[in-house]
């Protein structure tokens, strides 16, 4: 059986700690995207998390929950995907965190829907690369390694090119997906407009859509008819 997120092609995300009114909210639930995911680097909490799904579940569109924050974790999402910095300097992101969360909340863990993400962060200047202190100044080959590591080594079903808020380089993005032997690949950052997400889109399985939705609502609409 194929996993619940395997057809996505385009997912908006969507930041707890950012604020999006009601009319911007149902624009973003009925663009025809595949699912809104709710995450970020900082800021994120229980209380913002629980107003935001709460918000969300009033439309049919299926709404994950990417954990950065596992005092965060609020039961009724669909899926729960964990990620997994694989060029972190810092084990706690590769399985620190994980680690204790499972020691703390195994017993209640909806097993069946975690799914786990490889990360490869490119983007040195992001928050999430200097909170993880991901090395990001890779060779190219460097980067696919990773992704092969991922997908071939650890078996991970989603390997997740992060660039958060620029970018990237799409013919980087290509190597990685030619690489791919049974990971879903998943792209994200600076994706602003069609143009950017079609490219994007002709690479990855899954490309993820988040700033410009609190920079340019219509622009950031025409990101899910480029590619849907």
């Amino acid at each position: 059986m194929k996993p619940f997120y395997s057809p996505w092609r385009h997912v908006f995300k969507l930041d707890p700690d950012r604020t999006l009114s009601d009319e911007a909210l149902d624009r973003v639930c009925m663009s025809g995207t595949d699912a809104i995911m709710v995450g970020g680097s900082t800021g994120v909490t229980y209380d913002n998390t629980v107003e935001l799904l709460s918000r969300v579940r009033q439309y049919e569109v299926p709404c994950v929950l990417e954990i950065s924050n596992h005092e965060a974790v609020v039961p009724g999402f669909d899926l729960y995907m964990i990620p997994m910095v694989l060029n972190t300097t810092r084990a706690e992101w590769l399985i620190g965190h994980h680690q204790r969360a499972i020691r703390d909340y195994g017993y209640m863990m909806p097993w069946d829907q975690l799914v786990p993400e490889g990360y490869i962060i490119m983007n040195g200047d992001s928050a999430v690369a200097r909170l993880t202190e991901a090395q990001t100044d890779l060779t190219a080959e460097e980067a696919v390694a990773y992704a092969q590591a991922g997908d071939r080594l650890l078996s991970l079903p989603i390997v997740y090119l992060e660039y958060s808020g620029t970018f990237g380089d799409m013919e980087l993005l290509g190597r990685v997906k030619r690489s791919m032997h049974h990971s879903q690949l998943f792209y994200g950052g600076g994706i602003d407009s069609a143009l950017k997400a079609q490219q994007a889109a002709a690479l990855a399985d899954t490309i993820v859509v988040g700033n410009i939705i609190y920079e340019n609502m219509e622009r950031a609409l025409e990101t899910v008819r480029a590619v849907k």
